[in-house]
């Protein structure tokens, strides 16, 4: 699942707009040039140029780079919440619900890898900010959601282990592992990332689920 992804084009300085579209365009813009350049080249003033305002100007919205990337992953997060709730509430089977509620957890990871690599891979520092407390709770909802799922296969006595919270772990765990070598060794010639995504998950699913 790869983006072909052109330089950022540098903008001419904007007018003073409504504060809330202009943060919004600030998180687009920095989603763009984190994806492009990663988190080290990503500067400020990079970002700036890219939605046309002063660095002086981009400080009235953001502290700093990590507070963009922190609100990014909110965002991230909490559409994946939604997903998740969307999913986790349909009426198949609870097999399928998994299936999909892993398929979205990875299509997110390589989607958004800045984010994830900071939710899911960065040693975990315990967050003050407003933001940083929604995250850690967004994503703990996102995992209530997909554990319950989980114990409804063994509700189904589908499961062939007999500890649901053991086997979502383990789900989970194997889905983290593809999601983030494919996003900290971009030089691997991966196979597609829709057939590695199948594979694994058929691979899982047969092993953990009975017929």
């Amino acid at each position: 699942m790869e983006a072909v992804l052109s330089k950022p084009v540098k903008s001419a300085r904007k007018a003073k707009g409504d504060g809330h579209l202009r943060r919004i365009e600030i998180l687009e813009a920095a989603e763009r040039i984190f994806v492009a350049d990663g988190y080290e080249g990503a500067t400020i003033r990079k970002i700036a140029d890219e939605v046309g305002v002063s660095s002086t100007a981009l400080y009235m919205h953001f502290r700093d780079k990590d507070e963009i990337l922190h609100e990014i992953c909110l965002g991230a997060l909490q559409a994946l919440l939604q997903q998740n709730s969307q999913i986790a509430a349909m009426p198949i089977d609870a097999v399928t619900r998994v299936r999909l509620l892993l398929e979205a957890y990875m299509r997110m990871g390589l989607e958004h890898p800045n984010a994830y690599r900071l939710v899911y891979c960065a040693n975990q520092r315990p967050g003050t900010s407003p933001t940083q407390l929604a995250t850690a709770e967004t994503s703990r909802l996102c995992y209530e959601r997909y554990v319950g799922v989980v114990t409804d296969i063994a509700a189904e006595g589908r499961l062939r282990s007999s500890d649901p919270n053991a086997a979502a772990q383990v789900l989970w765990t194997a889905c983290h592992g593809l999601v983030a070598l494919m996003i900290t060794r971009p030089n691997v010639e991966w196979a597609p990332a829709d057939e590695l995504i199948t594979l694994l998950l058929d691979g899982l699913l047969h092993g953990l689920v009975a017929d």
